[in-house]
């Protein structure tokens, strides 16, 4: 079984971990996919709960999803590179690895409909034509593919046809499907309609927004940050970083103000729509790498420090993801204890935060024991069956 040649990156151990630990505090405040407002809060919670939504989503919606998938793409660099060592070639051995991680992402869809876990799988598929092409090759894909082609033919036809009514998203209708079953005590309904209507209405909804052009393209991001050692502490990287915390900072001012002004700005819907859904990607591209870049100093800066908090856990992202979305849909959906009812954004935080302590506590216990997580072992065995 082959192992790793190259030096374990903590720090991005620890920003999986932070992207894990985010999108756990935003999965809980959505009930893990099933909003509901609760009737029975005090009259001052409401407005509390709102700001913490908005502020939550201001800070990870949409970007902790593209570190997972920036990282995405630096493993399979790392595992490629370590292969090439030996003279071996990773591509039909990752084809196999994304299969599996299909059915690592059935199983978590079965628990919760959000689950990214599938469309990694699909989409990881992308690295493996670009993987021997030039950096400055795959550079040119990734941004033809950031820039959101099919929404920017949208906004053309919308140009030439501005009265054109547009009809309701198609995964709206699957949504709002899932009243049907989650809020019953049957988990297997509910498995049952996760993995058809509430997975139809998932991968409607990532092309709808533009997640498919945008993941794929930071999937090829991030095995280039791996060909050029980007995570690699350096004086050059470190000015790298600060130098693009400084224009991704100067870019998403910009880009967020015309994302939120579309709204008003552009009456005819044929136009605005796809212009809000290529400004939304871009902004949130923008703000992930003003996240991923202030992680990686100040990781630099504190030698790991407190955001050393996060490793364990990034250690453990697939075994955590699934954790997560185990112990969620039976915290709030009606099989389980269906805290659904009763708890909006504030108690969902510190629901959210409570789990991730016990996340914490569980992968550093179980790393002192064993070299890889639970599913990261099953992964990596698999991955390399027969080799």
């Amino acid at each position: 079984m082959p192992e790793s040649t190259s030096p374990r990156l903590h720090v991005v151990d620890g920003l999986r971990g932070f992207a894990i630990f985010s999108i756990m505090l935003l999965h809980n405040i959505e009930h893990f996919d099933f909003y509901y407002a609760p009737t029975n809060l005090p009259s001052w919670l409401p407005a509390i709960d709102k700001g913490i939504w908005d502020t939550l989503f201001f800070l990870f919606g949409g970007k902790s999803y593209a570190i997972f998938a920036l990282l995405f793409g630096l493993t399979f660099f790392i595992q490629s590179n370590n292969q090439e060592k030996q003279g071996k070639d990773f591509r039909s051995r990752f084809a196999w690895r994304l299969l599996l991680l299909l059915g690592f992402g059935l199983i978590n869809s079965a628990f919760y409909e959000g689950d990214i876990l599938i469309i990694y799988a699909l989409l990881g598929f992308s690295l493996i034509p670009v993987a021997k092409l030039s950096n400055k090759a795959v550079f040119i894909i990734a941004v033809i593919l950031m820039l959101q082609p099919y929404e920017l033919y949208n906004f053309v036809v919308g140009l030439q046809h501005p009265e054109l009514k547009m009809a309701n998203p198609a995964s709206w209708a699957y949504f709002g499907k899932a009243g049907e079953y989650i809020p019953g005590d049957s988990i297997l309904k509910t498995w049952v309609g996760n993995l058809t209507n509430g997975k139809t209405a998932v991968l409607l909804w990532s092309w709808e927004v533009g997640r498919v052009f945008q993941t794929s393209a930071l999937f090829m991001l991030g095995m280039l940050a791996g060909r050029k050692k980007l995570f690699v502490n350096s004086v050059a990287n470190t000015r790298f970083w600060g130098k693009t915390l400084l224009f991704a900072t100067l870019a998403f001012i910009p880009l967020f103000i015309v994302k939120e002004g579309l709204h008003n700005w552009i009456p005819f819907e044929a136009v605005r729509r796809p212009l809000i859904t290529v400004f939304t990607s871009w902004s949130n591209l923008a703000f992930m790498s003003i996240l991923v870049s202030g992680f990686v100093l100040g990781f630099e800066k504190l030698s790991g420090g407190f955001l050393n908090i996060f490793t364990p856990i990034g250690k453990m992202s697939l075994s955590n993801y699934m954790i997560q979305s185990m112990l969620g849909s039976f915290i709030y959906y009606g099989f389980g204890l269906g805290l659904y009812k009763y708890t909006g954004a504030s108690y969902c935080l510190f629901i959210g935060i409570g789990l991730a302590t016990f996340q914490w506590f569980f992968s550093s216990w179980w790393l002192k024991h064993h070299k890889y997580g639970p599913l990261e072992g099953i992964w990596h065995k698999l991955t390399w069956i027969h080799s």
